[in-house]
């Protein structure tokens, strides 16, 4: 069952590297950007939210999914510091914390175990994510790979967060997060887990996996879609499934997220923005605000890993 704060949670989503103007590689100066959150933190709170949704701060190699190490802030925002500083503001604000993570692949420079990397028999390298060269697979079959993601969930949950959102879920098999969460909610009751799932059989990934949620894109698409095409009968279904999910589980809804155009570009008359947003804080569900789209921010996204 998932915890009860989450029934009526509301997201502000940041992408850190980004918001914080960090170097798109690992290579770029260190410094303790993650502080510069601190100052939104109000804002957040002022729009209703009730937590902040981060998007990958673990050090990676250049845009934050392609981790190295789970356990280590990304020196391009910070250190430990900087992560417990952030999460005290936040609760003096009255905000909750959930934190990005990737496991699904890693980075080439991974700092774990070599052997949890997936690699077919006979092959001469590993297997990776959706063709990225960067991106190296996680063997999810491998005991140590699900104790691995367990006490990185469960470490950042004992510093403050109170919840993750599983990026590429749909590529991990239900059995692998079935395995792992039981164990990091055992110590951990309260917390929160969403997955990414883009198509699919939404409610019986939630069944298999007991993930709490996972994100809603066919709703995403019909909104704007509709919105577009002045023909809301694609949104009218796209409702009526909704509504049969919020039988089994609170989906995680947005206009807007790292991986997609924003809702103000994407829209062809921006005088729908609010329409938009009035259908994702109107229906049941998780929403989930990209920041910058509460201000109408415009901006498209590139066809790149990341």
């Amino acid at each position: 069952m998932s915890p009860a704060w989450s029934d009526e949670a509301i997201w502000w989503h940041v992408y850190p590297l980004g918001f914080t103007g960090a170097p798109p590689t690992s290579a770029g100066a260190a410094g303790h950007r993650l502080r510069r959150l601190e100052p939104w933190l109000g804002h957040a709170a002022d729009l209703g939210c009730t937590g902040v949704m981060l998007g990958p701060i673990f050090a990676s190699e250049t845009h934050g999914y392609d981790t190295v190490d789970h356990f280590a802030i990304d020196p391009r925002l910070g250190d430990d510091a900087d992560f417990d500083a952030l999460v005290a503001r936040a609760r003096e604000h009255g905000l909750r914390i959930a934190l990005d993570g990737v496991f699904n692949h890693v980075g080439r420079s991974f700092t774990g175990d070599a052997g949890w990397l997936r690699r077919q028999p006979g092959a001469a390298d590993y297997d990776t994510f959706e063709g990225h060269e960067r991106l190296v697979a996680l063997d999810h079959a491998q005991e140590a790979v699900q104790d691995y993601v367990a006490s990185v969930l469960g470490h950042w949950l004992d510093r403050g967060a109170d919840g993750w959102r599983l990026d590429a879920a749909y590529a991990v098999p239900a059995e692998f997060w079935r395995q792992v969460l039981p164990r990091v909610r055992a110590r951990h009751p309260q917390a929160w887990f969403a997955g990414e799932v883009i198509h699919g059989d939404y409610a019986g990934y939630v069944a298999r996996s007991t993930l709490d949620s996972v994100t809603q894109y066919e709703l995403w698409k019909a909104i704007w879609s509709s919105l577009n095409d002045r023909n809301l009968y694609e949104l009218a279904h796209a409702l009526g499934r909704h509504d049969d999910l919020l039988a089994t589980f609170a989906p995680l809804t947005f206009v807007g997220n790292h991986d997609v155009t924003r809702i103000a570009s994407r829209l062809d008359d921006h005088r729908h923005l609010g329409h938009a947003l009035a259908v994702l804080f109107t229906v049941g569900g998780v929403p989930s605000v990209y920041y910058g789209d509460e201000l109408g921010l415009e901006g498209v996204k590139e066809e790149r890993e990341g």
